[in-house]
């Protein structure tokens, strides 16, 4: 057995630690310890040690009921198996292989957490008797004279509020990286996360490794500290493989992003995905299931094909075709793996500009958006011509496809005709290239009939679609009918209307159609040429009213 002074920074307090003695020395004296210590900082297959007493409750992290993840406090572990009490003590620890499925058990005070899996486990059971009296008291050379106890500074836990994301890392575990560049991916992972912010009111991360077949590490419920992150992230072992980081990607934007594993309502959902050379597969098509699932995805490559290796790249366009938008926001690139820290900050700096995550379930992909046209005599062809340009403006703002934003159009006189329905087209191009081609009908104005009509045969096969719906009426005069029952009808079921009158539309009408608060669902313009200025107008309103539904 030997003892240390061993200086506490900050405090000026030094404590003595009575070290165990040689190896294989059963009779060794405990290892006094924080309540901070974890099973993963007790590198022995078998080790006694002295939990101190009066520790927080709250401040313990605890992973297991029997069994712990290594990650956990030992002392938390003890109180909660019930081997020692809050007033600390003796405790055997013994090493275990990792295990799944942490149960979340409360005992004892003390509130265990799930955890999908980890890498290394450990027991406990009640120490030797006598052996506390054998380890001493810490001892004070520079207590202050008053005897208060200082106080721990507490974590700040809620993160950084400004930084809202919920983040899977992507990391390339492949033979192509190999090992000693996997850990310095690692490492650099490590240092983005600690930027972050991670709290849990601010981002929340992840972890996927990509490899021959992914494997999700831990999902964004399993830790909200970074400290536990960390931890989290230097556990995770190399597996080798091909760098299948498509299949990878694909895989996380299916299964990564759900309620049960902590993905969080209204806030962006992006996949960092590393990429050491060169992907293995095809990553064009997993990126289109990402923006379909609203994943905003960030390329960070590192270490690009020289020009003898291009002829190995599937693709060598794969990171524009990959990424959320390819407008160079969300592609990032370092030249090597050493030396990386200057390229933490920048990277921090766009996950957390939340306002660019554009591939994020949002107004602009979680709607349906129908179109009640006015063809009436009054309106002419060449300004007929002008509504479908203020359509179809509106229309190529939103992200249409199977899983997004859906555009329908119905013309309307004293008829209606559904010009294409809300599953008719799932592309952009094509829902565009027939709002151009809608031909004019002329006749007369039956507005209210046109409303009850577009109720119940659009928006009624997709009442129950998760996206938001909203009726776009343009019109240029007088209904002849009632437009206030079936307008109330509409909005009973949860359709919210913007009318725009152009030219004799009564601002009664206009007013008696649009939803609440009618200043700001109800727009006019005295010539066809106005409606230009109202697209923008319309488009806000609608993301505004998506948010307020969100909240």
């Amino acid at each position: 057995m030997s003892a240390a002074w061993i200086p506490v920074l900050g405090l000026g307090v030094c404590l003595l630690l009575l070290l165990p003695g040689p190896a294989g020395s059963d009779g060794a004296v405990p290892i006094a310890i924080t309540c901070f210590t974890r099973g993963l900082d007790i590198r022995k297959e078998k080790a006694d040690v002295l939990c101190p007493g009066g520790c927080s409750l709250e401040e313990f992290s605890v992973f297991g009921n029997i069994v712990y993840a290594s990650v956990s406090s030992i002392c938390g572990a003890a109180v909660h198996r019930g081997v020692i009490s809050n007033s600390g003590g003796p405790v055997r620890i013994y090493s275990l292989p990792g295990r799944e499925n942490y149960s979340s058990v409360v005992a004892n005070g003390i509130q265990s957490q799930t955890l999908s899996r980890w890498s290394a486990s450990f027991t406990v059971t009640k120490g030797k008797s006598g052996t506390q009296e054998a380890t001493g008291q810490a001892v004070s050379t520079a207590r202050p004279p008053t005897g208060k106890r200082l106080k721990k500074t507490p974590e700040k836990k809620t993160g950084n509020k400004d930084c809202k994301a919920d983040i899977a890392f992507l990391i390339d575990g492949s033979f192509n990286i190999g090992q000693r560049r996997f850990n310095l991916q690692k490492n650099f992972v490590g240092k983005v996360a600690l930027m972050l912010g991670i709290g849990t009111e601010g981002p929340h991360v992840g972890l996927v490794q990509a490899s021959e077949h992914p494997k999700i590490e831990f999902y964004l419920k399993n830790f909200t500290s970074p400290k536990d992150v960390l931890f989290a992230i230097k556990e995770v072992g190399f597996r080798g493989g091909n760098s299948n980081t498509g299949k990878a990607l694909k895989h996380t934007a299916q299964k990564f992003f759900t309620a049960d594993t902590g993905v969080r309502r209204g806030i962006p959902k992006v996949v960092v995905v590393f990429i050491d050379g060169w992907p293995s597969d095809d990553i064009e098509e997993a990126g289109i299931v990402a923006r379909e699932f609203g994943v905003n995805v960030f390329i960070v490559s590192v270490a690009k094909p020289i020009p003898e290796e291009l002829g190995m790249v599937q693709d060598v366009a794969f990171i524009d075709k990959a990424v959320c938008r390819n407008n160079g926001f969300f592609s990032y690139h370092m030249p090597n793996w050493f030396g990386t820290t200057k390229y933490v900050k920048p990277l921090v700096q766009k996950l957390c500009s939340h306002e660019q995550m554009m591939c994020s379930k949002t107004c602009y992909n979680s709607v349906n958006i129908a179109f009640l046209i006015d063809g009436s005599s009054s309106v002419g062809d060449s300004n007929f011509r002008l509504m479908l340009e203020f359509v179809s403006n509106i229309a190529k703002t939103f992200e249409i496809s199977d899983i997004g934003a859906k555009i329908a159009a119905v013309q309307f006189t004293y008829d209606q005709r559904t010009e294409f329905s809300f599953t008719d087209y799932s592309t952009k191009e094509n829902v565009l290239a027939v709002i151009r081609n809608i031909r004019y009908m002329s006749g007369g104005t039956a507005t209210g009939d046109a409303i009850s009509f577009t109720v119940r045969n659009v928006f009624g096969p997709v009442r129950d679609s998760p996206n938001k719906n909203f009726l776009v009426i343009v019109t240029d005069g007088q209904s002849y009918d009632d437009v206030r029952g079936p307008a109330a009808a509409a909005h009973d079921a949860g359709i919210t209307i913007f009318s725009v009158g152009v030219a004799w539309a009564p601002l009664d009408d206009l007013k008696d159609m649009a939803s609440k608060p009618k200043e700001s669902h109800a727009f006019f313009t005295r010539e066809f040429t106005g409606l230009e200025p109202i697209v923008s107008d319309v488009i806000r309103g609608i993301c505004r009213d998506f948010l307020e539904s969100q909240q």
